[in-house]
């Protein structure tokens, strides 16, 4: 706690985002519990994917999004894959709110790349289109866990009443015991399918059917996006 606001300001500026290790510090102002950003329509803090590649840098971001109102703060960071996502915080819930409006879904696509697509939009993993801007309000990890478990948790398996998961990116050497041996440690596995081409080799995906819910929770929560063999799982 420091005896002023401008003290904490300062250290706000000076260490968010700083690098320690393999960590990044994130240092916001504090807010008592009951006032936290905790639902949906609270919030002033946004989460960024598919940036223009003129935007990759935080002064300029800052400039694009300052135009939506008062911008406590930006974050770049990259993926496995190296692609860019960005956080921007607004002083103001209303000005957050104001930018998901009008930018959310933004064609960042050349013309060319249009033209190539033709009339074609190609998904993520994630099912937003590639060449569209995302902008959201930025989640918790509670929050984020539990998106990846309604959206990668499979309905039950009325044979063996467990919870199947689908799996893919998986590397072509993948086999079925290579499937077992990165999954096995989050629980009972009833049963795990890798997919083979002709020649013997994985097509990169899989399935993977836990007997308890709460475990295939745990595989998706620790293993989404984990890089095995030079590739992030989903």
């Amino acid at each position: 706690q420091y005896e002023t606001e401008e003290a904490g300001k300062q250290a706000i500026e000076r260490v968010n985002g700083m690098q320690i290790g393999e960590k990044t510090v994130e240092v916001q102002a504090f807010q008592k519990r009951d006032t936290r950003d905790t639902n949906d329509s609270n919030f002033t803090n946004l989460y960024i994917k598919n940036l223009k590649t003129e935007w990759e840098d935080e002064e300029k971001l800052k400039e694009v999004f300052g135009k939506f109102g008062t911008v406590t703060s930006t974050l770049i960071r990259s993926d496995a894959q190296g692609r860019k996502f960005a956080f921007v915080n607004f002083e103001k819930n209303e000005d957050a709110k104001k930018c998901i409006e009008e930018m959310h879904m933004m064609d960042i696509r050349t013309e060319e790349d249009k033209d190539k697509a033709g009339g074609e939009e190609k998904l993520g993993p994630d099912g937003h289109p590639e060449g569209k801007l995302y902008v959201g309000r930025a989640q918790t990890k509670k929050e984020r866990e539990k998106a990846l478990k309604s959206k990668f948790v499979a309905t039950a398996d009325s044979s063996n009443k467990g919870v199947n998961l689908y799996v893919k990116n998986l590397d072509e050497s993948v086999d079925d015991d290579g499937m077992r041996e990165l999954f096995s440690s989050f629980g009972e596995i009833t049963s795990l399918s890798v997919k083979k081409d002709d020649n013997g080799k994985c097509k990169g995906f899989g399935f993977v059917c836990f007997s308890s819910p709460d475990d295939a929770t745990k595989a998706v929560t620790e293993m989404h996006l984990k890089v095995v063999k030079g590739k992030p799982l989903y």
